[in-house]
């Protein structure tokens, strides 16, 4: 059985470990980094955070038989504040004509922008290429339950919801549209300026051209990579359509990342994620009984306070066959073991897929 939890300190050796697989602004590998990371969600999961928009959850995914953290992805509650804005190129086009030499050309303009009052953002997802074949499909798990959490706490999300994709990238993360443009106003390379955007993105606003940038000036590689993302983000373009989010006329200034958004409100697993009572059965009155059975995603949270000490709270996740009976949700003793939760307790679940037997 695989856990989707809250990460927690004692999470760091295995958060690096998945850090080296895919180095980002999101999840970087590097260890002052994620300690601050895992402090910053620890502290937003117990809301000891008065803002709830300052708020980034970090969850991780652990193989329960081994204890191993084989996944990690984050929604970060705002991305794009007064003191850090959210920045992005615009992608524009310009037609172009000449009566007098009869040509006609159609141009692609970057121009950048600054969102002091962002929207939610997901991202972070890594999963260890040694389980990317394994049953239940785990990636699917780590992108979802980022939506079933929005669910269970509208009041800490903005309307909308912003995903970054990843371009093509060439030999060791190579930026193709970062040695055409950032790379000549930056003088750094493309390792260096994501290193110090970690902290610090003032040098974009600092160095980059404020106005219209023809792309048509760039080597073809690097006009090529613009709004386009790479083969291993190929399947979460595809997934990320396929519940609401659309394409926005935006890119990363880095790398010319593609940005997707969707309304909050009509993202498929967060309109379809609901609450209920747990009722516990034998697995059997699930899977072999008569009736109406879903498999999907079960999730509950808690939250304690010991005294004078800060609060804490515990959230856990798994995928497994549960049945809905007005406001009961019938659950195994297995699944509702491995979420910490008894009869009468609330939980929230979002059916990937439902089978009736007769």
């Amino acid at each position: 059985m695989y856990v989707i939890r809250d990460a927690r300190p004692a999470d760091l050796n295995g958060l690096l470990r998945l850090a080296a697989i895919l180095n980002t602004v999101n999840l970087p590998n590097d260890r002052a980094a994620l300690e601050g990371l895992l402090e910053l969600s620890a502290r937003s999961f117990a809301g000891r955070l008065r803002n709830p928009l300052r708020r980034e959850y970090l969850f991780v995914m652990e193989e329960t038989a081994t204890g191993i953290l084989v996944g990690t992805s984050q929604v970060i509650a705002q991305h794009g504040t007064r003191e850090e804005p959210h920045i992005f190129f615009d992608v524009l086009n310009e037609e172009r004509y000449s009566a007098t030499i009869d040509r006609h050309f159609n141009h692609t303009m970057l121009r950048i922008g600054f969102d002091h009052d962002g929207p939610t953002e997901i991202g972070g997802l890594v999963l260890d290429p040694a389980f990317r074949g394994a049953p239940g499909k785990l990636g699917k798990q780590l992108s979802f339950v980022r939506f079933v959490f929005m669910a269970m706490h509208p009041d800490r999300f903005r309307s909308r919801v912003l995903a970054e994709l990843l371009p093509p990238l060439g030999d060791g993360g190579r930026s193709a549209l970062w040695e055409a443009l950032g790379r000549r106003f930056t003088g750094m390379t493309y390792l260096e300026a994501d290193r110090v955007s970690k902290t610090n993105k003032e040098f974009i606003r600092g160095l980059f051209p404020s106005g219209l940038i023809y792309a048509n000036l760039f080597d073809d590689d690097a006009q090529r990579v613009i709004g386009e993302v790479g083969p291993q983000t190929e399947g979460v373009k595809k997934m990320l359509t396929a519940i609401g989010f659309t394409p926005v006329g935006r890119i990363d200034p880095f790398d010319g990342g593609p940005h997707f958004e969707a309304d909050t409100s009509s993202v498929w697993p967060i309109t379809m994620s609901h609450q209920g009572k747990v009722h516990i059965v034998e697995r059997s009155a699930l899977v072999d009984a008569p009736g109406e059975s879903c498999d999907g995603l079960v999730a509950a949270e808690r939250r304690y306070t010991r005294g004078k000490e800060p609060p804490t709270s515990y959230f856990r996740c798994v995928q497994g066959d549960f049945a809905e009976q007005g406001d009961s949700i019938a659950i195994s003793a297995e699944t509702a073991a491995a979420i910490q939760v008894a009869d009468g307790d609330d939980i929230f679940v979002l059916a990937l897929a439902r089978h009736t037997r007769l």
